[in-house]
C-alpha cells in the first residue's frame, strides 16, 4: 500500500506542507532527503525512524 508523509504532521517552526507518497521506502527517502534540504536536519537513522512512525496509509482518489 502506497504511503504519504506529510510536513504538517512533524514538529516544524516552518509552517511547510508539503506532502510526499509513494512506496514506503521512496517516501522515507524523499521525506529525508526534504529535512535536510530545506528543513536543515541531519540525515541520520533516527530521523528516518521518525518519518516512518509519521506515514500514513494513502487514500484512495474518487475514479482512481
Amino acid at each position: 500500500m502506497r504511503k504519504v508523509a506529510d510536513c504538517r504532521d512533524m514538529p516544524s517552526e516552518s509552517g511547510c506542507t508539503l506532502t510526499i507518497s509513494g512506496e514506503p521506502d521512496e517516501v522515507v527517502r524523499a521525506a529525508a532527503e526534504h529535512a535536510v534540504s530545506v528543513h536543515g536536519h541531519d540525515d541520520t537513522p533516527e530521523l528516518r525512524d521518525e518519518i516512518r512512525t509519521h506515514l500514513k496509509d494513502e487514500r484512495a482518489t474518487v475514479g482512481g
